[in-house]
């Protein structure tokens, strides 16, 4: 018998620990077969007790992921207690999936692109499958973080009627946004890519024992088309794959859909990190789809140290999916972690109304608060295509470092008092160059009274794509690029060139006695592929009256 549903039990943001009602899972694994004749791996945890399954209806929380091998974290590390941990809810009466993705793990298939429609049509498909189990009460829930947060987005395009909330991490809004930002091609984003014997490596499903079947999925898996190339081949956002016969930046954007995802209303709560390469993408998304949750930390990609972030999952379904008052609809939509001052904060509206972007102008001297002051600019930086991160790191948790000597630094006066950034900066800056194109990179840093510097935010253009366009969705004041190959405007030698471009949000207080301080290179360790178009030797910063370049950045007044 499945037991009443409880009062909530207290419940706050990122505090939420009702009693458990079972202690044990039951697991079994297998293939479902779809309307094309593809078969997924499906691994299903369930309710129990005395090693048998609880008899009755639950809730279904399910992911669709690169694995059918349930993960759960371990209590250590980064990921203690977040997406990982999720499958413990069984123990609060929920049912939890994981469902491998067409082409991956341990199902069939080939994978044509990250997301394609193949993909959300397969969720479809296996929603009203979960929605008619006898296990399943029809009310179904998504989970998922980076690549299987964007398959939980979209799900949400296909309009099931059994999916009723969406908890989803570190996602792409637009797909040539996160992979391209900027015009330029980031280095993470290319995966899986894997080898039979890799695949072979994985678990099969229990109905598979002696592999048989998991040799013929591995053996289909080997046609995909690598998303290194097939990336590769899409400069432009308007770019045609031939591999995939798709203008895949498109067809591939939970943006592209936005009209069915209004249409569905679904829930949606959104995980985010400072310092997580998709950060900008949830507060776009959040800002696309009405009454959309989101909570952001000082995390890298997906990681979620400090923040019991399964409890918040959990007062999130138990609302959704089990009609349980856990106050979470009474809480601010907006909460985010202020770094360097060790405090969460939430808010109703972003950007912030109170923050105020205050410019920064650059000068012969460093950069000044306001209108210039200062001496003209007109310096050359040599560019570096050797850089390296001491930091290491892989994927998009690779961060970007200060390296000295490399670029140009221009720093402001020691801060009088402390400042809070909230929000995304904005730069506005005159470049020249000797190349047709050149990569333009801007670093927001702290510099501390001993020197030391940290990297806290960046932005990225590249050169040829700099046409400014009316963004299709809504955004938070910032500059939107078309980046369609008619857009591209080849760079002259020697001729200034503007720049107008976004830095990635973030929340951070510089303390009293640091300094503000701009960084400019052209290149970044974390590019991949050069455009052999785009690598000048140097490139020319300019400001002056006729033309001056500055950043703003969002200052929010001290409390």
């Amino acid at each position: 018998m499945v037991p009443p549903a409880p009062a909530a039990a207290p419940s706050s943001f990122g505090h939420y620990r009702p009693a458990r009602l079972y202690s044990e899972q039951a697991k079994s694994s297998f293939y479902l077969t779809l309307r094309d004749g593809v078969k997924l791996a499906v691994t299903v945890a369930r309710p129990a007790m005395g090693g048998k399954p609880v008899e009755g209806r639950f809730p279904v929380i399910w992911h669709h992921t690169l694995s059918a091998t349930q993960q759960l974290a371990d209590g250590t590390g980064p990921r203690a207690g977040g997406f990982a941990a999720i499958p413990s809810l069984t123990d609060h009466g929920y049912v939890v999936v994981q469902v491998a993705r067409r082409g991956n793990g341990q199902s069939f298939g080939t994978m044509r692109g990250y997301h394609d429609r193949n993909e959300a049509h397969d969720a479809y498909e296996v929603m009203d499958w979960l929605a008619a189990q006898p296990w399943s009460s029809g009310s179904i829930g998504m989970y998922g973080c980076s690549n299987t947060g964007d398959a939980a987005l979209h799900a949400m395009t296909v309009n099931s009627p059994h999916l009723k909330a969406v908890f989803a991490g570190c996602f792409s809004w637009n797909k040539y946004d996160a992979m391209r930002r900027g015009g330029i091609f980031a280095q993470w984003g290319t995966g899986p890519t894997r080898t039979i014997e890799q695949d072979m490596a994985i678990p099969p499903v229990d109905t598979d024992p002696d592999r048989q079947e998991l040799r013929k999925a591995a053996g289909q898996h080997q046609a995909m088309v690598p998303l290194f190339e097939l990336w590769k081949s899409l400069p432009y956002r308007d770019s045609f794959a031939p591999s995939v016969q798709s203008r895949f930046w498109a067809e591939g954007s939970g943006s592209s859909y936005l009209p069915q995802i209004l249409r569905g209303k679904v829930p949606l709560y959104i995980v985010g990190g400072w310092r997580d390469e998709l950060r900008d993408q949830g507060l776009i998304a959040r800002m696309n789809i009405p009454g959309t949750r989101i909570l952001i930390g000082d995390w890298l990609h997906c990681q979620n140290d400090g923040f019991a972030l399964v409890e918040e999952a959990h007062r999130f379904f138990d609302r959704h999916l089990k009609g349980i008052d856990t106050g979470i609809d009474r809480d601010p939509p907006i909460h985010y972690f202020v770094t360097r001052a060790g405090e969460w904060r939430s808010a109703s509206q972003w950007p912030l109304p109170q923050a105020q972007q205050v410019p920064f102008t650059l000068t012969g001297k460093g950069i000044s608060e306001g209108a210039a002051t200062g001496p003209a600019l007109h310096r050359a930086f040599a560019v570096d295509y050797t850089v390296t991160c001491p930091e290491g790191g892989s994927g998009a948790t690779v961060q970007p470092c200060h390296l000295p000597g490399k670029g140009l630094s221009l720093a402001g006066k020691v801060l009088r008092a402390p400042v809070e950034v909230t929000g995304h900066g904005l730069a506005d800056v005159w470049i020249a160059a000797d190349t047709p194109d050149a990569n333009l990179f801007v670093y927001l840093e702290d510099v501390a009274p001993d020197g030391t510097v940290r990297v806290v935010t960046e932005g990225r253009l590249k050169a040829a794509l700099r046409k400014l366009h009316p963004a299709p969705w809504a955004l938070p004041g910032l500059p939107w690029h078309r980046a369609w190959a008619e857009d591209a405007e080849w760079l002259r030698p020697g001729e200034p060139v503007r720049l107008q471009f976004d830095l990635m949000p973030t929340s951070y207080v510089f303390a009293k006695g640091h300094r503000i301080q701009f960084t400019f290179t052209g290149s970044d360790h974390r590019e991949r592929a050069r455009d052999a178009q785009a690598q000048p030797s140097q490139i020319v910063l300019i400001s002056d009256k006729a033309r001056p370049s500055s950043i703003s950045l969002p200052v929010v007044p001290a409390r």
